[in-house]
């Protein structure tokens, strides 16, 4: 997801039918989001390149940092089955639902969204297929370069456990949120 959807769903959390989905969105962005960071991170450590046109062919030497990258940047495309799917799902179910807003203004922030949901997997397909089968193939001498130790693998797996476990059952979320968040619109709606 990137920084104008998530911005621009902060705001459509003033419509007071889906403030659920927008807390959802807020904790799924932070666990995918932080996991992406660690794991961008790791591969630093390892090959000190910064640049993308300088990585490539990652995929083979580091086959399980590879494949919790996959899929967590599969869960930021909102992928069914990870928590940013049910958060974007209700969001866009809100604003279809909403009476507060005319016909045209629900057509433009739909348009808006589409644009993003479009964007979004342009950049990071493209930032995967360089990072792990890019044309610069990568040469190290020493291949203990790319374990991944067990320090790596807990923490990447212990962030992409929520990730799906929201993503498979988001009402855990909502038992915690849903009162507060009805208290607090209360008193502005």
């Amino acid at each position: 997801m990137d920084w104008f959807e998530l911005i621009w769903n902060y705001y459509l959390t003033l419509i007071p039918y889906f403030p659920p989905g927008a807390i959802l969105q807020i904790i799924s962005h932070g666990f995918i989001g932080a996991a992406l960071f660690f794991l961008a991170g790791t591969g630093y450590d390892r090959l000190r390149l910064l640049y993308l046109e300088q990585m490539g062919g990652m995929a083979i030497p580091m086959p399980k940092i590879f494949t919790v990258f996959s899929i967590l940047s599969m869960a930021s495309l909102a992928l069914p089955g990870m928590s940013g799917f049910v958060a974007e799902l209700m969001i866009f179910f809100g604003i279809l639902t909403s009476q507060k807003y005319l016909l045209m203004t629900k057509i433009l922030i739909i348009f808006l969204n589409t644009i993003g949901i479009i964007i979004t997997p342009i950049y990071s397909l493209s930032m995967l297929r360089q990072m792990f089968y890019g044309y610069k193939l990568f040469n190290t001498p020493n291949s203990y370069f790319f374990y991944s130790g067990p320090r790596e693998l807990f923490i990447s797996i212990s962030i992409l456990i929520p990730v799906i476990g929201i993503g498979i059952y988001p009402d855990f979320i909502f038992s915690f949120s849903v009162d507060k968040v009805e208290a607090i619109l209360s008193n502005f709606f």
